[in-house]
């Protein structure tokens, strides 16, 4: 059994907007290049998989990507001071 918390895991503070990097962040999550839309390609292909190896293969590298995208938005989030420390 579970409980759903609605709360972030690190407590986040703007204190002020920076285009450049909201443009950044943008780009991520949904340009057609960025890590999420490669990570959904992945994990949507895998169930039009007739070989349930190669799903789960396709799972492995959906992850990965969506590892990546979290990676990206972590050093954006560091680079820009916004990664709360």
């Amino acid at each position: 059994m579970w409980i759903y918390e609605k709360r972030l895991q690190y407590p986040v503070k703007i204190t002020k907007t920076c285009p450049k990097t909201a443009q950044l962040i943008i780009s991520q999550y949904g340009g057609p290049d960025g890590e999420l839309s490669a990570s959904m390609r992945y994990l949507a292909q895998r169930y039009t998989m007739p070989v349930k190896t190669v799903g789960g293969l396709l799972t492995d590298i959906g992850r990965e990507e969506y590892c990546h995208h979290r990676g990206n938005m972590i050093k954006s989030q560091k680079k820009s001071g916004r990664d709360g420390s």
